[in-house]
């Protein structure tokens, strides 16, 4: 998607991704109308994603079976193995309202109307200076 899809997306209006496969949406909820895909989308111009945003997922079993899933996925492929989030667990079987949000990137939309090439020359701080 990052490489060979979303270059090419948005080029000449805004162009929104929605309804991912669920293997790419670890933390948003499930569409209720097909389990293959979550609610979650990104908006695209010119070939740069501005924003991200999806449903949160607030079942605490469904987002442990992802962690194990995913620890599993990452041991056969023998990548390091990250600690499954508790709190986040917890706070989850709390309970948690229905909420969803958006996140923009403003450095995105800094680039598209600057006419930068490379993410970097609009960063006060790159990652190479941080």
């Amino acid at each position: 998607m990052a490489s060979a899809v979303g270059p090419r997306l948005g080029a000449e209006r805004l162009c929104f991704i929605h309804r991912y496969p669920v293997s790419q949406a670890a933390l948003a909820k499930v569409d209720a109308a097909d389990a293959r895909v979550a609610l979650r989308f990104e908006l695209y111009y010119r070939g740069v994603e501005l924003a991200n945003g999806f449903e949160e997922l607030a079942d605490a079993h469904e987002q442990r079976t992802r962690f194990e899933s995913d620890r599993q996925a990452r041991a056969r492929r023998g990548l390091p193995i990250p600690a499954i989030d508790e709190a986040l667990l917890e706070a989850l079987q709390a309970g948690l309202p229905e909420v969803s949000g958006v996140a923009l990137g403003f450095d995105r939309v800094l680039m598209l109307r600057a006419g930068a090439s490379d993410i970097s020359q609009v960063l006060s701080f790159p990652i190479e200076r941080a």
